[in-house]
């Protein structure tokens, strides 16, 4: 089963004002599963620098989570954030102090450039690269920062994990807002997106891994996602 940005929007609503469950508990349950996940497949957590790029919306807020949770793992941990940090709110802006206080290393890109994106990236060698820049919510021709940095993701040789969904690609049609991130591995929450099943679709979101975040049994079951 398969859920529509709409549906998507109405699960975490209906999770958090009607189950009682914080914004908070669901992000941090979607980062750690992320990297739950990707420990028990082969190949991905090689032991390689990691570079988190983030943007200043729920999926970065995974994103700091997926940084907390790694660098507990031991491993050499970058986020490079695609908006200014006083522009980050809610939830996302909590994580974000998390790994601030924590000392994990923070590199502001708002206003780099594609060549200063691809230098941050790549300048402790190859990493392994999460997407963390758009989420699902995503409507509208991808904009600056945003296009400058995810031509240097698709540049940069690297393993990519998008967060939830490759950014740019968009959650209904599975096509890119004239441009999206080419991921060899997509980590999506609750279950697959209905765009996944696009011709096409695959070539952004390379092997799609569902994570649990913890959504009600019951809830799930409303939406055809449990037997």
């Amino acid at each position: 089963m398969s859920l529509t940005r709409a549906q998507v929007r109405e699960v975490d609503r209906r999770a958090i004002e009607e189950y009682g469950l914080p914004g908070l508990v669901l992000m941090e349950n979607a980062g750690r599963s992320t990297v739950e996940l990707l420990e028990n497949r082969e190949g991905v957590l090689t032991g390689v620098p990691v570079v988190i790029a983030c943007g200043k919306g729920n999926n970065a807020g995974d994103g700091f989570v997926i940084a907390r949770h790694l660098d507990i793992r031991g491993f050499d941990v970058e986020v490079l954030l695609a908006a200014e940090p006083q522009t980050l709110s809610g939830d996302a802006a909590v994580m974000y102090t998390v790994i601030e206080r924590a000392g994990i290393s923070l590199r502001n890109m708002a206003q780099a450039s594609a060549a200063e994106w691809q230098e941050a990236i790549l300048r402790r060698g190859t990493p392994l690269l999460f997407d963390a820049l758009l989420g699902t919510g995503l409507q509208g021709t991808v904009r600056e920062p945003f296009d400058r940095a995810i031509h240097a993701i698709n540049g940069s040789g690297a393993l990519v994990i998008a967060v939830d969904i490759p950014s740019g690609l968009d959650c209904d049609t599975g096509r890119p807002w004239g441009c999206a991130v080419q991921a060899g591995v997509t980590v999506t929450f609750v279950a697959r997106k209905t765009g996944f099943d696009a011709p096409g679709a695959a070539e952004y979101t390379g092997d799609v891994l569902v994570a649990d975040i913890g959504i009600p049994r019951r809830l799930r079951r409303e939406f055809g996602l449990e037997a």
